[in-house]
C-alpha cells in the first residue's frame, strides 16, 4: 500500500436510529483514526420551546420508539418539580416505578436477544445474512419464543400503567393518572414465575458468554474509564428511578458521590466536536481530556454498592469478583450486566406486584409553582438527564437533554478505535466480518442514537474504500 485510506460504514445496523463509522488507514494500512459520526441533528432541545410544560411527557417520547418511557418518565419527574412536587404519593412513585421497570426490562430483552444475540449465538465473523432475529428463532426455537414473550411482558407492564405499550400518558405533573386494577394485576401475577425463571436462564447465557470466552472479551474494547450512575440516597445501592449521582475512576476510587441530580451541571458539561452532532460530556473537575465516562449496566455494577433483590445482588458479586471487585472494563461484560439488570427488574415488579399501594387513589400532589425542573433517571442504556425551564404563562423556555448514548459518545469512539486497529490494521481488503466486529463494539453499549438524530427515508447499508486522492476502490452494498 502506498496511499492512505478511507473505510467508511454507512449506517451503523442492528441498532437504534442512524449513525455511521469512518475508519482512516495510514500508507501502512495500519488504523490511524477510527470515529463515530452522528450525522442527523437533532432538534428536539429546540422545538419543545414554547410547548406548555403538560404536554412535555407526553411529546418528549417521540424522541425513541424503544425507550419513550425513560423520557416520559425524566420529563414528568422534571416536571414535578416546576409544579413545586419534592414527594409524590406512594401510589403514584410505586406505579411510576413499576413502569420504570418493565420498560428496563423490555429493553434489555430487546437488545440482547434482538440485536446482540445473533453476534454471540453464531460468531461475529458468521455470514450477514445468518445474524438476525429470525435464524436465532429456526436455531434455538424456546430461547426466541422465550424472548419474545420476556419482551411483551414488559411491555404489558408498561401498558398497564402508562395506558399504551408505546408513547403512554400514565406519568403527568405531580404523580399519575391511574392506579393498577386487581384484575391486571392478577394477570401480571400469573406470570412472573416463568419470568424469573426466564430471567435467571438468560443470565446464565450471558455470564457464560463471558466467562468461556473471559480472553477476547477481556481483549475486545476493554479499556479503562471512569464511570457514573444513580444510586440510591443514604446506601449507594442500585436505583433505576430515583437517587444520587456517583462518579468512579477506573480504580474505582470516587470522584464524586451522593451529588444532587439538581446540581448536575456543577459536575458535568457537555463539550463539541466538528464531525459528530452528538456532544461529549465529561466530568468538568477533570477536564475534557481526562473527564470522560461511561454509563449503562456496566456502569451500574461498577459504580452501585450492592443490588437490593437478592439473585441480582448475587449476580452482580459474581460479575464485580471478576475483576477482584475493581470496576469491570469490558465492554462485552454489558451484556451479563444487562441480564442482571433483568432479573433485578423480574425481583421488584414481583414485590410492586404484591403491594397494595398500587391500588390507592391519592394519585398527584401539587406544590408551590417554580421556574425550573431537573429530571434524572437511570434509563435502560444509562444516565438520562431532562433539564426545563417554563416562564408565567406555563411555557418552556428552555430544555436540555443529556441521554445515556451522549454520555458514552467518547467510551463509543474509543471502542470503535480499539477494534478497528485490532482487526482491520495490515488487512488489504474489505470483508463483511471484520466490518461487523466494529459494529459488535458500538451494540455492546446499546447506542439509542435516534435519542440524539433524527433521519427520514431510508438507509441502505454501504461500505466504500477511497484511496487519498478520492478515487473509489472498492464498494459494498446491501
Amino acid at each position: 500500500m502506498t496511499e492512505p485510506r478511507l473505510i467508511e460504514i454507512s449506517p451503523v445496523t442492528r441498532v437504534e436510529g442512524h449513525g455511521k463509522v469512518t475508519i482512516h488507514l495510514d500508507v501502512d494500512g495500519n488504523v490511524d483514526e477510527a470515529r463515530l459520526h452522528i450525522v442527523e441533528f437533532r432538534g428536539f432541545e429546540r422545538f419543545i420551546r414554547g410547548r406548555l410544560l403538560w404536554e412535555v411527557p407526553v411529546i418528549v417520547q417521540r424522541l425513541c420508539g424503544i425507550c419513550p418511557v425513560s423520557h416520559h418518565l425524566a420529563a414528568a419527574k422534571a416536571m414535578d418539580m416546576i409544579c413545586g412536587v419534592d414527594q409524590l404519593p406512594p401510589t403514584a412513585e410505586k406505579m411510576r416505578r413499576l413502569m420504570h421497570y418493565g420498560q428496563v426490562m423490555q429493553s434489555h430483552v430487546l437488545h440482547f436477544f434482538h440485536l446482540a444475540a445473533p453476534d454471540l449465538l453464531f460468531g461475529f465473523g458468521a455470514p450477514a445474512e445468518k445474524r438476525n432475529i429470525f435464524e436465532v428463532l429456526k436455531d434455538q426455537p424456546e430461547l426466541g419464543r422465550r424472548a419474545i414473550l420476556m419482551r411483551k411482558f414488559g411491555q404489558d407492564i408498561i401498558e398497564a400503567t402508562a395506558g399504551k405499550k408505546i408513547h403512554g400518558t400514565g406519568a403527568i405533573p405531580g404523580g399519575i393518572n391511574k392506579n393498577l386494577p386487581i384484575e391486571t394485576r392478577d394477570a401480571l401475577l400469573a406470570q412472573i414465575g416463568d419470568m424469573r425463571l426466564w430471567a435467571q436462564d438468560a443470565l446464565a447465557l450471558a455470564r457464560g458468554y463471558t466467562l468461556d470466552n473471559a480472553e477476547m472479551v477481556r481483549n475486545f474494547a476493554s479499556f479503562p474509564s471512569h464511570y457514573m450512575s444513580m444510586v440510591r440516597a443514604g446506601d449507594g445501592a442500585l436505583d433505576l428511578y430515583d437517587g444520587n449521582l456517583r462518579a468512579l475512576s477506573s480504580d474505582g476510587d470516587t470522584i464524586f458521590d451522593h451529588l444532587d441530580t439538581r446540581s448536575y451541571h456543577d459536575a458535568l458539561i457537555e463539550d463539541v466536536r466538528s464531525w459528530s452532532y452528538m456532544k461529549f460530556p465529561f466530568i468538568k473537575a477533570l477536564g475534557p481530556d481526562d473527564g470522560w465516562y461511561r454509563v449503562g449496566p456496566l456502569a451500574r455494577m461498577n459504580t452501585a454498592s450492592f443490588i437490593d433483590t437478592p439473585l441480582a445482588d448475587a449476580a452482580r458479586t459474581e460479575l464485580m469478583a471478576t475483576n477482584h471487585g475493581l470496576p469491570q472494563h469490558a465492554v462485552l461484560a454489558n451484556h451479563w450486566a444487562r441480564m442482571i439488570e433483568v432479573l433485578h427488574c423480574v425481583e421488584k415488579i414481583d414485590a410492586l406486584l404484591h403491594d397494595p399501594d398500587l391500588q390507592g387513589t391519592d394519585l398527584r400532589a401539587t406544590g408551590d409553582r417554580r421556574q425550573e425542573g431537573i429530571g434524572v433517571l437511570e434509563a435502560p442504556r444509562g444516565n438520562l438527564i431532562h433539564h426545563y425551564q417554563v416562564d408565567e404563562n406555563d411555557q418552556v423556555t428552555y430544555c436540555n437533554l443529556i441521554v445515556s448514548t451522549t454520555h458514552n459518545n467518547e467510551g463509543m469512539n474509543r471502542a470503535v478505535k480499539d477494534v478497528a486497529v485490532k482487526y482491520l490494521s495490515g488487512q488489504p481488503q474489505i470483508t463483511e466480518g471484520m466490518l461487523n466486529h466494529v459494529e459488535v463494539a458500538i451494540r455492546a453499549y446499546d447506542p439509542c442514537l435516534s435519542c440524539a438524530t433524527h433521519a427520514l427515508g431510508q438507509m441502505p447499508l454501504q461500505v466504500e474504500l477511497f484511496d487519498a486522492d478520492g478515487v473509489l476502490l472498492d464498494r459494498r452494498a446491501t
